[in-house]
């Protein structure tokens, strides 16, 4: 291919949470890179995944969902989606198919990102939800009137609907030039921190609504076959923080049969990321507040 044809940029997505960001981008990007959970607030960090070809290299920006900020932590998610939006080629603003309007957190952002002269795609995602009577046009009519996007594409990241169709649409719209990260690279966060996603997702799956967002993953030990060829499975230790005594004993369940779960279930998706055997081991501590403490938010990674 002419190297003058190849194409490279930055493409961030932004979104009210629950939406599906991140399991479009594991779409995208074929690959398990972003932890997936039907509860909001599931993201935190501004997770960057490549997805490379011969035509073009997509780097994307995973966002938190914007929602008001009532601590610490919400201050930094919301801070987060902000800084996103800067210094980036495209915007994938996603939204779900169907007639819904913004909500009142989300109409600071739309008029954000309607006077940034940074081009921008209306995703509709879970698709495969909507009837086929419903016009997306004018159910979205409030979304399409404030973004002035070049298209509107409903997909569906379960199903895969449309998903090669946004693709080429989003290389369409980058700047022609090199990539911009070596091509056998996925992801520019380490596995380490892949490691401590998958254990936060199943926490967020097993429990549901029985813990609330005050829970934090800390790798004490990460070992693995690579690292040490005398291994022949990696070892990976890890503390499981929660801000109250109470949701210690929900994460650990009757005869600690929760926490065995939400470990053997992590374990085979660590498996599945790594491509050798786990041995996961889980403990559960109580740090109280630690939301609202800027020391433990630098300590998880949630601040500056």
């Amino acid at each position: 291919m002419n190297p003058e044809e190849h194409r490279a940029g930055l493409v961030t997505l932004v979104g009210r949470p629950n939406v599906g960001k991140s399991s479009l981008v594991n779409a995208l990007v074929r690959e398990k890179v972003c932890i997936v959970s039907d509860r909001p607030q599931t993201t935190r960090n501004r997770i960057r995944c490549i997805d490379s070809s011969e035509r073009a290299q997509i780097v994307f920006v995973d966002t938190p969902g914007v929602y008001p900020a009532r601590n610490r932590l919400g201050e930094f998610l919301l801070e987060e989606a902000k800084t996103s939006l800067e210094s980036v080629d495209l915007i994938l603003y996603v939204v779900e198919a169907g007639p819904f309007s913004p909500e009142p957190e989300e109409e600071a952002l739309l008029e954000l990102i309607g006077s940034l002269a940074t081009p921008r795609i209306l995703v509709a995602n879970k698709a495969d939800r909507l009837r086929e009577e419903v016009p997306l046009e004018t159910v979205l009519k409030v979304y399409l009137e404030a973004l002035n996007p070049l298209a509107l594409i409903a997909v569906s990241a379960k199903t895969g609907f449309n998903v090669e169709t946004l693709r080429e649409r989003i290389v369409s719209a980058l700047p022609t030039g090199p990539s911009l990260f070596p091509e056998d690279i996925l992801m520019d966060h380490t596995e380490r921190f892949l490691a401590q996603e998958l254990i936060r997702e199943q926490v967020f799956r097993q429990t549901r609504d029985e813990v609330p967002h005050g829970v934090a993953v800390e790798i004490e030990t990460f070992k693995t076959p690579f690292e040490y060829p005398d291994r022949q499975k990696a070892l990976i230790q890890a503390t499981i923080y929660v801000e109250r005594p109470s949701q210690k004993g929900i994460l650990i369940g009757a005869g600690g049969k929760r926490l065995k779960e939400i470990g053997r279930l992590a374990r085979l998706s660590l498996e599945a990321q790594l491509g050798c055997p786990v041995f996961l081991e889980l403990w559960v501590k109580v740090l109280p507040d630690w939301r609202k403490s800027p020391l433990q938010l630098r300590r998880f990674g949630y601040g500056r």
